[in-house]
């Protein structure tokens, strides 16, 4: 009895063993993380290459984020990003002790004897990376979608955001110093000074690009007018001198009329024929002469029509980033606000406030994106 007994306790005790390779490991890559910092310490080349592919959270390891950061922090400010200025910039931010001293950024450097290959390397430790964020997404939305509270399209809108941050390599989520702000207004400056003119996309109208230098990034932008008064017309102009003239793709979305309606209107537009010609298919010889040539530009512009009535935020904002991801969208136009729906099945309130929560949905969808985004009313 006692030496079965025994054998069970045993063999319970080895089933219990598990290898440790059998367990999930977050995906890295550390020995390649070393690898590029000290390819990037040894030769500045190496830090042109990857500035544009990495950035600090990509690295698995904190002491690498912040040694990492301290070279894109001498390399902004143009000074060499050597051993020696390296240890000093983590001195300086008080963490030099924290990654492991001047000993481990001579560690680093003996891992590699030049930049070759660094681009690659960098590009491999971004794939880890994103993996490890897809595997967080994934983690949240599951406990998510257990929680009966949570409204199904909002987990939805949720779980396409996040995904549509990770394709478009926007990570950043945390406050940013002031120094690195400062760096991305001085380069936006001179950008704009180098373009001679607008710092936005243009509208296409001179006096309108005037006062606005061009439709600015992340703005929202409600164009309000009585019935009948020619807000469509106007938007419809614009988005055919902004793609035909300037090859900036603009997205539409058409609650009011069909797809097939609004570019007759352009149609109308571009050849100076009257739309009810159009309507009617009444025309002369030449006319179909100058439709024929008029409608080549039309039909080559990057211009995006969606038709889809009664257009919830939900809906629109899922649109609006495959547009983006897939056709560099640079402007979206809603008309008009009053025909969408927040999508939601939790009541809002009133009709008034159920714009006023569109308005401030599509103002998160501007600066999502990192677009304009124009929005008719009446």
């Amino acid at each position: 009895m006692e030496n079965t007994q025994s054998q069970s306790v045993k063999s319970f005790k080895t089933s219990k063993i598990i290898s440790l390779e059998k367990g999930k490991i977050p995906p890295q890559a550390v020995d390649l993380e070393e690898a590029v910092l000290g390819a990037m310490m040894i030769d500045k080349r190496g830090v042109v290459e990857v500035i544009d592919i990495l950035h600090p959270e990509a690295f698995y390891k904190e002491q690498h984020q912040d040694i990492f950061s301290a070279i894109i922090t001498l390399f902004h400010n143009a000074k060499p990003t050597d051993l020696y200025t390296i240890s000093n910039q983590l001195r300086t931010d008080g963490k030099l002790d924290k990654i492991g001293g001047d000993y481990y950024l001579v560690s680093l450097t003996q891992k590699v004897s030049s930049a070759a290959h660094i681009e690659y390397h960098a590009r491999i430790i971004l794939q880890k990376f994103i993996q490890r964020k897809l595997i967080t997404i994934s983690s949240d939305l599951i406990e998510e979608a257990y929680d009966e509270t949570i409204d199904v399209f909002d987990l939805l809108d949720d779980a396409e955001s996040k995904l549509f941050e990770v394709t478009q390599g926007n990570f950043k989520k945390t406050a940013e110093p002031a120094d690195s702000l400062v760096r991305q207004a001085l380069d936006k400056i001179q950008a704009i000074s180098n373009k001679e003119g607008l710092s936005g996309v243009p509208s296409g109208f001179t006096q309108i690009d005037k006062l606005t230098a061009g439709w600015q990034q992340q703005d929202l932008i409600i164009i309000a007018a009585r019935p009948a008064m020619g807000k469509t017309a106007f938007v419809i102009s614009m988005a055919k001198n902004i793609a035909i003239t300037k090859n900036i793709p603009v997205a539409i979305f058409s609650l009011e009329m069909s797809s097939v309606q609004l570019i007759t209107r352009m149609i109308s537009s571009e050849t100076n024929l009257e739309s009810s010609k159009l309507r009617k298919g009444n025309l002369e010889k030449f006319e179909w002469e100058l439709l024929q040539v008029k409608v080549e530009n039309l039909s080559k512009a990057p211009i995006f029509i969606d038709d889809q009535p009664a257009l919830s935020v939900f809906d629109l904002r899922a649109k609006a980033r495959r547009l983006v991801a897939q056709h560099g969208v640079k402007l979206i136009i809603i008309d008009y606000l009053q025909l969408m729906t927040t999508g939601s099945s939790k009541s809002i309130g009133n009709r008034e406030q159920e714009i006023s929560t569109i308005s401030r949905n599509l103002k998160a969808l501007a600066k999502e994106l990192n677009i304009p985004v124009i929005a008719l009313s009446q």
